[in-house]
């Protein structure tokens, strides 16, 4: 047992990911992961001792610069969409399906892994929409078989998006192949990677879910089950995962919950995993459950059993309220809760608390505000209509030479509708508000559409911390409500007036679920906490 474990502590992991892409000459190539447990013979280099690593979390969930010129929509943005069908021999196609639906969740790079007849695992990605990616249909075409998983992702904003980093990732290690699609971020990835890297590992990403492939292929653990439960035994932070082999799908998600996955179940018997039922919908398959914090899902697909496991001993559930605030699509179940009922629940919770008296109509910033925003109207009393169209084809507005021609881009993405603006006192109902930019940008969109009045309401409390788990946010600097009081942002934003739904009041809304919810952007109190790497110990030649 020493031996091999000291042979696992010198061993080398060398992740080459080659992705089936249009290239100049057309060739595909298939990833591999390639693990040899065999000790080097040279002669021991001295040890230099250097400073920690600088950065406590992989680039991805480092909070976000925003451009100052950047026109863009101003809301954190989730991460990561996951979609997973077994039992099916159209799967690769029903995962195409899935992710389109789950396209909200991650536009810039999208992959789908499957499971060929020959029990061999073939994988496309690319950057863009999954329309762009697989927008050559000889491309689902190269992927048959009965079980596949899909990924749609965010890069860090201000960093260049790269193709070794879109998932699902494939690999290869001594017990076959192995696929991964992630969502979520470990905060404790610099520390892992730094120990993996001392004993031998080689990186070929910057994901943090690379870190997770190479715990996989070092663990002494039997079997694969045991591998993966192993290895995320040494995880922190959220993590909902799938994981693909020849003849089995694996549905983890981390012991808090953090991240939202999905179980059902199509009439063929097949079964699918998804990040939100509007997935699930989409591809015909009834919705059944979550899969719980700390669980692993096993489905063998040579006779479709259903088997399930506990990761690691109960922990306390935190699973992120912003995606009933924003994130998900109304027509999803997340976290055995309808989001549109949600988000209808926070704009009658908001009208309560802070009413606009004498107002004449309330309307929603498209589209993530409408139901918070008709919420509003029904308790208050007053008119709902929609004021503001939102331009879903203008693409992203890229940074103009000039004030004027910004604006104008500004009003490209969102129009007024003057009949329902002219002359009235308009409240105007926002899912969250974090910069400050785009809420200034519509107040002077509707007072120069006519408005007599422009009030304010945000149907989530002020944002003041970043995310650590898988959204990205600004940094905290960035931040208006960390920066001003009430005041100070209704002044910058240039409203009659300006309220928050209150930290108190959402928690009341989930009643005794409350403390079963992650609000550590509302509250800076964070149930997981970043690890500091130790001191990295690098060879000198």
């Amino acid at each position: 047992m020493a031996a091999a474990a000291a042979a696992a502590s010198t061993s080398r992991l060398l992740l080459l990911r080659h992705h089936h892409h249009a290239a100049a000459d057309g060739s595909k190539q298939q990833q591999q992961l390639r693990y040899s447990s065999k000790p080097s013979s040279l002669a021991l280099p001295r040890l230099r001792l250097l400073p920690a690593a600088g950065a406590l979390l992989p680039d991805r969930v480092t909070p976000f610069s925003y451009e100052e010129d950047d026109e863009s929509d101003d809301h954190p943005r989730e991460e990561c969409g996951l979609v997973g069908v077994v039992g099916d021999p159209d799967a690769s196609s029903l995962c195409y399906l899935g992710l389109q639906k789950l396209q909200h969740r991650g536009e810039e790079g999208a992959g789908i892994v499957a499971v060929g007849g020959d029990g061999k695992l073939k994988s496309v990605t690319g950057l863009g929409l999954v329309a762009d990616v697989f927008g050559d249909p000889a491309r689902l075409a190269s992927l048959p078989g009965p079980a596949a998983i899909g990924h749609v992702r965010y890069s860090t904003a201000g960093a260049a998006a790269s193709l070794r980093n879109v998932q699902p990732f494939l690999a290869g290690y001594r017990f076959g192949q192995v696929a991964v699609a992630h969502n979520g971020n470990l905060v404790n990835y610099q520390a892992l990677r730094n120990k993996l890297e001392a004993r031998g590992s080689i990186f070929n990403t910057s994901s943090d879910t690379e870190v997770i492939l190479h715990l996989i292929a070092t663990s002494l653990s039997r079997p694969l089950l045991s591998r993966i439960c192993d290895a995320c035994e040494r995880l922190a932070g959220a993590y909902s995962l799938l994981f693909l082999t020849a003849d089995k799908m694996f549905a983890v998600r981390d012991p808090h919950g953090f991240r939202p996955l999905v179980l059902g179940r199509r009439r063929n018997g097949a079964v699918a995993f998804a990040s939100e039922t509007c997935a699930l919908d989409l591809i015909e398959a009834t919705y059944e459950r979550e899969v719980e914090p700390g669980e692993v899902v096993v489905v063998d697909r040579r006779d479709m059993s259903v088997s399930s496991a506990c990761l690691v001993p109960h922990r306390p559930r935190r699973s992120c309220v912003f995606e009933h605030i924003y994130f998900a699509l109304p027509n999803s179940v997340v976290f055995s809760h309808a989001v549109h009922e949600r988000r209808t629940a926070f704009g009658r919770a908001l009208a309560e608390e802070s009413p606009a008296a004498g107002a004449d109509v309330v309307i929603p910033v498209p589209d993530s505000g409408f139901y918070a925003a008709l919420g509003f109207a029904r308790a208050s009393g007053l008119e709902f209509q929609q004021g503001l169209i939102r331009w879903h084809y203008s693409g992203r507005s890229f940074i103009q030479p000039t004030q004027a021609i910004r604006d104008l881009a500004v009003k490209l993405k969102l129009a007024p509708v003057h009949g329902v603006i002219r002359g009235k006192s308009v409240v105007v109902v926002d899912d969250s508000l974090v910069r400050g930019t785009t809420s200034s940008k519509i107040v002077r969109l509707l007072r120069d559409a006519g408005a007599r009045e422009v009030h304010m309401r945000i149907a989530s409390p002020p944002v003041v911390g970043s995310c650590l788990y898988g959204i990205d946010t600004p940094s905290e600097g960035e931040l208006i409500s960390n920066r001003m009081d009430l005041e100070g942002v209704r002044r910058e934003i240039g409203s009659d007036s300006l309220a928050f739904l209150s930290l108190g009041k959402l928690h009341s809304i989930y009643g005794a679920e409350a403390e079963g919810y992650c609000d550590a952007c509302f509250s800076r109190n964070y149930p997981v906490l970043p690890t500091l790497p130790e001191p990295v110990v690098e060879l000198e030649e």
